[in-house]
């Protein structure tokens, strides 16, 4: 039975878990240039806190875990992290956010270790343009969804944040890409949170766009997606490549939100768009029993928010995005 619902009757079965704010890209939109007021690590979480909270987040009828960052392949722990959240008896979805960097060399690990499926932030195909939004390498990337290809992992989903003067001009590219090697694919609307979020709001696009310019050249039908997210898809007609749509900005999709969101530090974030939070990290190390963990979770989700204000109020939310987690 699902003990969190919010004040709207949404039942929160989704959680969305940040293991580091570190990264080895840095994406302006992300991380701010020169940001490094990063978590420090008597202030993180541990690995039996981690387990700990969501084994107590299953048993209040959370199903779905998305490891996200930052980049989590860069915590040292990530895959006993990922082994110990695969035996939970009440998790039938574990997930990765990840930016490929390190991948080639960890997915078929991840998969044995009970990753399910992972999304990967592309957002060019040009190596000199990835390398101005990320400061990486896109051969890297590459290698590791090829990697993740051949470990069977499936589905895998490309994230592409579409920015009018960055990479719009790359969507139909992307498309291609996608149906060449089997993978899904999602456009993000840019949203400004934190300082980089903020920075691209001169760049917003309205997917409603992103759709006219395909339309052009592919056919699209209505098709669903297995999965938690917001993404509504349509599947390329004659191909098996679905696409999803992530409108958090023209058609926010707030009255059906079931997430979320955890940091590496320990603090439960309810909205992506607001302050609400929780800070668990001390309640943890108060020693207080599961029950009295349980309650403070349940209270918390009561006081969920209805809705972001992404386009009344964009500067309010001034945390950095790799704090929050994806």
């Amino acid at each position: 039975m699902n003990e969190l619902i919010d004040p709207f009757g949404r039942k929160i079965e989704y959680l969305r878990l940040s293991v580091t704010d570190r990264c080895d890209f840095r994406c302006f939109y992300c991380i701010p240039k020169g940001f490094k007021d990063f978590t420090e690590s008597d202030k993180r979480l541990n690995l039996e806190e981690y387990v700990r909270l969501i084994r107590l987040f299953s048993e209040l009828g959370v199903d779905k875990i998305r490891i996200t960052g930052g980049e989590p392949l860069m915590h040292p722990d990530l895959l006993r992290m990922v082994t110990r959240f695969s035996a939970l008896p009440g998790i039938s979805d574990l997930s990765l956010s990840t930016n490929a960097s390190q991948l080639a060399n960890r997915a078929k690990e991840l998969k044995q270790a009970g990753i399910n499926r992972i999304n990967v932030s592309l957002d060019s195909l040009n190596p000199e343009r990835f390398r101005n939004i990320t400061q990486g390498n896109l051969s890297q990337v590459i290698a590791g969804l090829m990697a993740a290809r051949d470990a069977d992992i499936h589905p895998i989903k490309i994230n592409m944040v579409v920015m009018r003067d960055q990479n719009l001009d790359e969507v139909g590219d992307m498309v291609d890409f996608c149906i060449e090697h089997g993978f899904t694919l999602r456009f993000i609307e840019a949203m400004p949170i934190g300082t980089g979020g903020q920075s691209v709001i001169e760049s917003y696009v309205n997917l409603d766009e992103v759709r006219g310019i395909l339309s052009q050249r592919f056919e699209f039908e209505p098709c669903r997606m297995t999965g938690a997210g917001p993404a509504k898809y349509v599947r390329v007609k004659g191909e098996r490549l679905k696409i999803g749509f992530i409108t958090p900005m023209s058609q926010h999709f707030c009255d059906s939100c079931n997430r979320v969101r955890l940091s590496c530090e320990g603090t439960l974030y309810l909205c992506l768009g607001q302050q609400d939070k929780l800070e668990m990290r001390p309640l943890l190390r108060q020693d207080l029993r599961d029950e009295q963990l349980k309650a403070e979770i349940v209270a918390a989700v009561r006081r969920k928010p209805e809705k972001h204000e992404f386009n009344t109020s964009p500067y309010q939310v001034v945390r950095v995005m790799s704090l929050t987690g994806g």
